[in-house]
């Protein structure tokens, strides 16, 4: 069945209570999680009943640390399509404000697991910690007399845990092929395409421009990317190949970095559509030019190195 998703303990309904419920914030939906939640699923279905998965919006460290860097590998939306395809039947996705936050490690088991999800069974990692000063334990859930499985680390062939940390930092070196290994997945940034300054229509190579927001900033530069184009519909285009400059282009200093690709042997007009942009390979770091023309050559060997790149690597 389709994955039903809740957002507020009020909206959810007898028939999506019971479930065999896994817990964590998920971002990345990596392979670690992947493996939890295959654990997860199997006790569901052993036991007759369906999975669901408690997670929470936005991030914790959203919350308490709102000055960070930007840091999250999936948007909300994004990672609901990746539990969905862990075959996650309930998804509730409670907020996380500073009311929730209060609640004590009891309460949370209380109120949440047994009271407004009625949880026949838990699944968290050995490392999960909950409720205020993040004092609740595994041993905790134990104590309340929910059924408990504790997943264990998960390893790469039993070296570095897969992780989100491990992910953002491969991201942050310009690391594709490590992040998407820890991922299992190609990463993919996703928003809406903004009206920009049109300097890459001025010289040549129109761009869709997009702000990454709470996303984590991968290392800077130039990337061969896919790229999708979501229609109003939510019917989207076949993968299109395109150059793509993420940062603050040196020669005209942005105030934030931003994405903007260039579509290739592409016309249309796609402003206020949100797009989902691939990268493949980084080509290179952002640099500062001596003059517009040593842009412009620099931006066709660019092209026409992304070009070669992803004739090498379908979408």
């Amino acid at each position: 069945m389709k994955m039903k998703t809740f957002t507020r303990c009020a909206d959810i309904p007898p028939q999506a209570k019971g479930a065999v419920i896994a817990i964590g914030n998920f971002d990345g939906v990596h392979k670690g999680h992947q493996a939890l939640l295959a654990q997860a699923r199997d006790i569901a279905k052993a036991a007759g009943k369906p999975f669901g998965v408690l997670t929470f919006e936005p991030h914790p460290r959203h919350l308490f640390r709102p000055d960070d860097p930007s840091f999250r590998l999936t948007t909300p939306d994004l990672k609901a399509e990746r539990l969905e395809l862990c075959d996650v039947d309930f998804l509730y996705a409670l907020p996380f404000d500073w009311d929730f936050a209060s609640l004590t490690a009891e309460q949370f088991i209380s109120k949440i697991l047994k009271e407004a999800l009625g949880a026949a069974h838990v699944v968290i990692g050995y490392d999960f910690c909950f409720g205020q000063l993040r004092k609740g334990t595994p041993e905790t859930i134990q104590a309340s007399g929910l059924p408990l499985t504790i997943v264990e680390k998960i390893s790469d062939a039993g070296t570095e845990a897969f992780s989100s940390s491990a992910i953002r930092k491969a991201l942050r070196l310009g690391d594709l092929d490590r992040a998407n290994e820890l991922l299992g997945w190609p990463w993919e940034m996703r928003g809406v395409v903004q009206v920009g300054d049109r300097r890459g229509r001025e010289l040549g190579f129109p761009t869709a421009n997009m702000r990454l927001g709470s996303l984590l900033h991968p290392a800077y530069g130039i990337y061969a990317t896919w790229l999708k184009v979501v229609e109003d519909d939510g019917s989207e285009s076949e993968w299109l190949p395109s150059a793509t400059n993420i940062g603050i282009r040196p020669m005209f200093a942005l105030q934030e970095g931003q994405v903007e690709a260039y579509i290739f042997d592409f016309a249309r007009d796609i402003y206020g559509k949100t797009i989902r942009v691939r990268p493949v390979k980084r080509l290179r770091g952002e640099a500062k030019f001596d003059s517009l023309d040593a842009l412009i050559a620099q931006m066709n060997k660019d092209c026409a190195e992304a070009r070669a790149i992803l004739a090498q690597n379908p979408a």
